[in-house]
């Protein structure tokens, strides 16, 4: 199954919750997700202090796009602030992260698979 069709819906619509794995200060709002294929189209949020050093760096299996919204966050291992307007593309197996977010953040991010 694609992910479900949406007209313009507001985001308030669309209850944050947990990641997993579970960092405090880390939650997403899923706005579309392809049950088949694993896609997702989400609203990522740091609190304020999130530090997401506990899962170390990531690599995963899919394509990822991020867009910061709002907000910043310093990369520790690249020891780099990025900022809202900064944008990523990740290929499968790309390092990145941990990140720690003093002010909080908010980035709209694409997953699929290719």
């Amino acid at each position: 199954m694609a992910k479900p069709e949406f007209e313009f819906t507001p985001t308030a619509s669309v209850e944050f919750r947990d990641c997993a794995p579970h960092i405090d200060g880390l939650s997403e709002a899923i706005l579309a997700q392809d049950s088949e294929s694993d896609a997702v189209t989400r609203i990522l949020k740091f609190e304020p202090g999130t530090d997401t050093s506990p899962n170390g760096a990531l690599t995963h299996e899919f394509w990822e796009e991020v867009f910061i919204v709002e907000g910043s966050f310093r990369d520790l291992r690249l020891d780099r602030v990025f900022s809202a307007g900064d944008w990523a593309t990740r290929p499968p197996g790309m390092e990145h992260g941990p990140w720690v977010s003093e002010e909080g953040a908010k980035m709209f991010e694409v997953r699929y698979y290719q």
